[in-house]
């Protein structure tokens, strides 16, 4: 008898259910998918701009404090009287014109003979002293450096600042809640907070809102479930496009194999960005459009693949049986050949599926892909680059993205090690 290879798809399926990863993702990413096919009806239209009155409630009062840096100048009369200030009477009340420094303000003894040596027109250097204030505190006084001159001079100045005059310029920025007991205390350094686009998560809208006042939750569901269908629906077309192709080739040899490749060749030369751009331009964008020009390009490298694995299955002993047993041609390759060339498909599979996600967002990203006002992660993530401070629009979509590519790559991995044909194969 021939020898023919016999594989159970109920096993198959019992073997990807046994594993707990790839069941569990499989699991997860359904309800992602259910999430965004049904979750819409309980959000607002991704289109739909907020009311800014309905993010009233939520603002908030920002905070800004910053601390008073005291300083001031004092001239002295040789008769260590105040001959003229500005802004001294912030640290002592008593520095007044005509005032005697030593009332209004007690000099240490270097200070005082610093201030004798430039009246005797003695050569001095620079000086700083601390000088106690009548509330307490302690400030700082600080004398120029002092050449000789003709005639000694009229009056010296004394220059006054904090003690700790960096510490003081450190200003203190926190925001508040408009309910917040403390916003009265601080009310005259408050300002209240703009209600601009795009606005942070607030109750209602946990994911926040975009550039354009959308509400970023109902714009993520609509963009996962358009890029879940796009990449479901892309996948299938090329993988029975890439398989129709590549097993035809694979099959027949010869001059079909040869004329066939270097036509794929030739179309896979073609740039495909420049054509997706090209076409944009001149016809506009639409969800078919993109979808019918990456079909056109993504079933290539799936032929390859399959023109591979039936040019190696051809010439099986099994194959032969069905030859000598009267099988059509069809029948050959549909029902002998393909299932046992499956494997590199299916492995290709989730990484298929990636990537016609992660096309679709990047040429949303890039701006070459759906139309303007379509919900799209992609779009969502060319906000969040020029919004840099907004991080719930590059948050949340980068999130849904890294998730579904996940999930998808352990169900790959389940789905090839279930319908490998080797564990459970047996031949008759």
């Amino acid at each position: 008898m021939g020898e023919t290879l016999s594989i159970k798809s109920s096993g198959k399926w019992r073997r990807f259910l046994r594993n707990p990863r790839a069941s569990a993702s499989a699991a997860l990413l359904a309800v992602i998918f259910a999430v965004s096919l049904f979750g819409g009806a309980f959000l607002p239209p991704p289109e739909e701009i907020t009311d800014p009155a309905s993010l009233e409630p939520h603002r908030r009062l920002r905070v800004r404090i910053v601390p008073e840096v005291r300083s001031g100048r004092i001239d002295i009369s040789p008769a260590m009287a105040v001959a003229a200030e500005t802004g001294a009477a912030a640290f002592s009340p008593a520095l007044t014109n005509g005032a005697e420094v030593a009332s209004a303000l007690p000099l240490p003894a270097d200070a005082l003979a610093a201030i004798s040596n430039r009246f005797a027109n003695l050569a001095s250097p620079a000086a700083s002293f601390a000088v106690a204030l009548p509330d307490g505190t302690e400030a700082a006084l600080s004398l120029a450096e002092y050449a000789p001159r003709a005639m000694p001079p009229r009056t010296v100045r004394l220059r006054l600042r904090d003690t700790d005059a960096e510490a003081a310029r450190r200003t203190i920025s926190f925001t508040l809640k408009r309910d917040d007991p403390r916003a009265a205390e601080y009310e005259s350094n408050a300002t209240l907070e703009p209600v601009a686009w795009p606005f942070r998560p607030v109750p209602g809208h946990p994911c926040g809102i975009d550039a354009a006042g959308r509400d970023v939750l109902a714009r993520i569901v609509a963009g996962t479930r358009i890029a879940l269908l796009f990449g479901l629906v892309l996948v299938a077309s090329s993988m029975a496009l890439g398989i129709a192709v590549g097993a035809v080739q694979g099959y027949f040899g010869g001059v079909v194999d040869i004329a066939s490749q270097r036509l794929i060749e030739i179309w896979s030369a073609l740039p495909f960005l420049y054509v997706m751009m090209l076409v944009g331009s001149v016809v506009g964008r639409s969800f078919a459009l993109l979808l019918l020009c990456y079909g056109l390009f993504n079933w290539i490298g799936i032929s390859y693949y399959m023109r591979a694995e039936f040019l190696r299955l051809r010439s099986r002993p099994f194959v032969d049986a069905a030859r000598c047993q009267g099988f059509s041609t069809l029948n050959i390759m549909m029902h002998h050949i393909l299932p046992n060339a499956l494997t590199p498909v299916i492995t290709l599979l989730p990484f298929s599926l990636i990537g016609a996600i992660a096309s679709i967002s990047a040429l949303d990203f890039l701006g070459f892909g759906l139309p303007p006002l379509t919900p799209s992660l992609g779009e969502l993530l060319g906000q969040a680059q020029q919004n840099t401070s907004a991080w719930w629009l590059a948050l949340y979509p980068a999130l849904v993205l890294f998730m579904v590519m996940l999930l998808s790559v352990f169900v790959g991995e389940g789905l090839r090690d279930a319908f490998d044909p080797k564990p459970a194969a047996r031949y008759e």
